[in-house]
């Protein structure tokens, strides 16, 4: 795999311990100049870059990656969620974002779908709790070895919540962080999806997802088993 842009170079920590623990190669860039400079022969395999010091630099560093001759893809983008709005229109300059404070688990999931959906995966990527058994490469899941036939949004609130066992998340945190910044569907759309998930859990396991009265819902335990 050849390496990634980072940019700035002096990206937040967790970015960078991420990469690191993935076994992501990459480059840390702060001017446009370097990425053409440093461009591997085989061009570069992706793009992080983090808008957290200067929102107007990072969009302009996407365009020009999504500009050059040989356009650059996965991007994925850092933002500071309350600039989360300002995304709206500009979906053509990313593939995917994450938002801070950062949630480590998520950045490196968010890493493995974009990787994998371009071919340059590194491993495979599998999230397994007690008989829940997901696959992040093929985007199935299975429970005690039965494939669940899932819509595309039940998986992703199913992979995020297996993702974060034993934390709670309340209804907005959920429709921000699965359904998106733009999404307006409300909470109701959340308990929607919790009901179909667990009937298609099956009554053995539908208790994996617990409602945590007054507040919102959890995924298991706090540790894997």
């Amino acid at each position: 795999m050849e390496p990634l842009i980072l940019y700035p170079e002096a990206a937040p920590f967790h970015v960078v311990k991420t990469l690191e623990e993935g076994g992501y190669p990459f480059i840390g860039v702060s001017l446009v100049s370097r990425i053409s400079q440093l461009e591997p022969e085989e061009g570069w395999s992706g793009a992080i870059i983090c808008a957290d010091q200067n929102l107007d630099d990072a969009f302009f560093i996407c365009r020009h990656l999504r500009t050059k001759e040989r356009q650059i893809s996965p991007l994925l983008l850092v933002i500071e969620r309350t600039n989360l709005p300002k995304l709206e229109l500009r979906e053509d300059l990313f593939d995917d974002f994450v938002a801070l404070p950062l949630d480590a688990r998520e950045l490196q999931i968010r890493l493995q779908r974009l990787f994998f959906r371009t071919g340059r995966g590194l491993v495979q990527e599998v999230i397994d709790y007690g008989p829940l058994h997901v696959n992040l490469e093929t985007y199935q899941a299975s429970i005690g070895g039965r494939l669940l036939d899932l819509t595309y949004m039940e998986y992703q609130l199913l992979t995020f919540l297996a993702s974060h066992p034993g934390r709670v998340f309340d209804r907005e945190t959920l429709l921000s962080r699965v359904w998106g910044y733009e999404y307006y569907g409300g909470a109701r759309t959340v308990d929607v999806h919790i009901r179909r998930l667990r009937a298609k859990l099956g009554d053995q396991h539908e208790t994996l997802i617990e409602t945590v009265r007054s507040v919102g819902y959890r995924f298991g335990k706090n540790q894997r088993h």
